[in-house]
C-alpha cells in the first residue's frame, strides 16, 4: 500500500501528465490557427454584390474604355507560362491586382525549394476547394509568389516562380482547376509586404487574386 507520501507522489504525476496533455492540445490548436479556411479565402476572393437598384450610383464610375482593355489583357496572359511574363506585363498585373480581391497566404516552402511544407499544405487546400466554389469557380486568378530580401535579385525571382506553379500544379492535379484560370506570377523579392522589415516571414507569402473574368473565362 502506498504511504501518504507516495499518495501525493501519485497524485503530482496525474497533475503533471494532465498539464502535459493540455499544453499539448493548446500548441495544437494554435498551429491549426495558422492555417486559413476555405470559408475566409471565398470571403476574401468574392466579387462584391452589385447593387439592385437604377438609381444614381455614387462613387467613381469605371470607364468602359479601360475595363475592356483590362479583359483582353487578362486574356492575354491566360494560359502562359510564368518564365514567359515580361517585366512589363508583371507590373501591369501587379497595377490591376491592387483594385481587386485578394488575399495573402503564408505558405511556407522546404528550405530553398518549391515543395510546399507540411505545415502550409492545409491552406493550399483550403484554396483548393475555395476555388472550386460557385462563387468563385470560373474565374481567372492569380497567383504570385514573393520573398523576403535574402539573397539576389535572381535567385529569389526564379524561387518565387518555381514556388506560384508549385501551387498551381497542386491545384491543378488535385483540384481538377483549368490551367488557364490560373495565371502565376513571381515578384521576388521587388514587392515585400513591410519593406521595414525586409526579412521579415510576412515577406515570404503567396498573394491570390481573382481578376473576375468568369465571362471570358467560360468561353
Amino acid at each position: 500500500m502506498l504511504g501518504v507520501s507516495g499518495k501525493r507522489f501519485s497524485v503530482l504525476l496525474s497533475a503533471v501528465a494532465i498539464g502535459a496533455v493540455f499544453l499539448f492540445g493548446l500548441a495544437q490548436a494554435r498551429a491549426g490557427d495558422d492555417n486559413v479556411t476555405e470559408d475566409q479565402i471565398v470571403r476574401a476572393l468574392a466579387a462584391p454584390k452589385k447593387p439592385l437598384t437604377r438609381g444614381l450610383s455614387i462613387g467613381r464610375q469605371a470607364d468602359p474604355a479601360a475595363t475592356e482593355a483590362e479583359g483582353k489583357f487578362v486574356q492575354s496572359i491566360r494560359g502562359r507560362a510564368t518564365r514567359s511574363l515580361s517585366t512589363a506585363e508583371r507590373e501591369e498585373i501587379a497595377t490591376i491586382a491592387k483594385d481587386k480581391p485578394n488575399i495573402d497566404l503564408e505558405i511556407t516552402f522546404d528550405y530553398n525549394s518549391a515543395n510546399i511544407s507540411a505545415k502550409s499544405l492545409p491552406s493550399v487546400q483550403a484554396l483548393g476547394r475555395a476555388l472550386t466554389n460557385p462563387d468563385l469557380k470560373g474565374s481567372t486568378f492569380i497567383v504570385a509568389g514573393h520573398t523576403d530580401a535574402a539573397g539576389g535579385e535572381g535567385y529569389n525571382q526564379d524561387l518565387s516562380e518555381r514556388r506560384a506553379d508549385a501551387i498551381k500544379r497542386y491545384l491543378m492535379q488535385s483540384y481538377g482547376i483549368a490551367p488557364a484560370d490560373l495565371v502565376t506570377v513571381g515578384y521576388g523579392k521587388s514587392k515585400l509586404k513591410d519593406p521595414n522589415q525586409p526579412l521579415a516571414e510576412v515577406n515570404r507569402r503567396v498573394q491570390v487574386v481573382n481578376m473576375e473574368n468568369k465571362a471570358t473565362a467560360s468561353k
